[in-house]
């Protein structure tokens, strides 16, 4: 007992682990950030702060109205005279069209310094039921998209021996969660490219960093719960909902620290305290931090574990006396 209350100390003092040690955090000033899936959500907050640090910033999507307008918010928060923003309509699972325009930006704004891959959705519901172009759509968007838009800016990274990558997994890309199955399998492989990245990267001096965030009030978050199951959308309101600003805001903070994960809320540092495996560790204390939770923090997990399946368990009995 005494244990596990020393360990749920150490709990509360890493959550705030910014007050305990602080790693060099780099300038965004006159760098150009390149966002995908920049016209809204977390990349469109992303995208703010960042003209906020004085970049130059790039927006990728594919809906051309609303990049304009995420632009013209964006200018709003510049704050010198000589901060370019520009908008690229692209759809970043074309590999051709990705390449083209990342060539394109860094020769008439300058070398992209940050790529940041925002661009994603989700379709939920059971495996069965999902279409083939729903399947190679997810598939296409959250893992190719990724990796054709990283892959395009890699060798010149490597030249210039320095930049800073972003990938946007989500809390289940560490957990699998029903009705997820897909998305959170295209999430799950973005965490094993993050891993990978970091051992080629590291003697480039180019950093990874894997963002993990929960439920966000999102356009993307309001299309999604329209082909949320009944079970999600009861394993999704204990988790809360934040604020793009908020994800956005810590996003910043850790890519700029060169963190590898990204995360905001107690739930999601218990998760990305239990699947840390064999990620790179920031510091002395962090590893032993962990090597103290992880047991206890078991515990916890599989509370959740059961209280989800109770959920789903439920949801069948119901829907086979309803089938009666």
């Amino acid at each position: 007992m005494i244990y596990i209350i020393l360990c749920l100390i150490l709990c509360g003092v890493v959550f705030y682990k910014s007050t305990i040690y602080k790693r060099h955090r780099r300038s965004l000033w006159n760098k150009h950030v390149a966002i995908t899936g920049g016209s809204s959500g977390i990349g469109k907050a992303f995208a703010i702060l960042a003209a906020k640090e004085g970049a130059h910033v790039t927006l990728l999507a594919r809906n051309v109205d609303r990049l304009e307008e995420a632009r013209n918010e964006i200018k709003q928060n510049t704050v010198t005279q000589d901060q370019i923003i520009s908008k690229v309509p692209v759809d970043v699972s074309c590999p051709e069209a990705v390449e083209n325009n990342l060539l394109e930006i860094e020769e008439t704004i300058g070398p992209v310094y940050m790529l940041v891959n925002c661009a994603g959705f989700a379709v939920c519901g059971k495996l069965e039921d999902l279409s083939e172009r729903d399947i190679k759509a997810l598939v296409d968007v959250n893992l190719m998209g990724t990796i054709y838009a990283i892959r395009a800016v890699l060798p010149k990274f490597k030249k210039r021996r320095e930049g800073i990558i972003v990938m946007t997994s989500s809390a289940v890309g560490l957990m699998g969660m029903f009705g997820y199955s897909v998305y959170s399998a295209c999430k799950f492989a973005l965490r094993g490219l993050a891993e990978s990245l970091v051992m080629e990267l590291k003697p480039y001096n180019v950093t990874v960093t894997l963002a993990l965030p929960p439920d966000t009030d999102t356009p993307g978050f309001e299309n999604e719960n329209k082909s949320k199951p009944k079970e999600t959308k009861l394993m999704s309101e204990s988790g809360g909902l934040y604020k793009p600003e908020v994800v956005a805001k810590q996003l910043l903070e850790d890519a700029l620290k060169g963190n590898f994960f990204s995360y905001v809320g107690l739930e999601s540092f218990i998760l990305t305290t239990l699947c840390v495996g064999m990620t790179s560790v920031n510091s002395v204390l962090e590893l032993l931090l962990q090597i103290c939770l992880l047991g206890p923090l078991r515990l916890i997990g599989t509370y959740y574990i059961k209280n989800f399946e109770k959920i789903v368990a439920k949801c069948f009995s119901e829907n086979h006396v309803q089938e009666k």
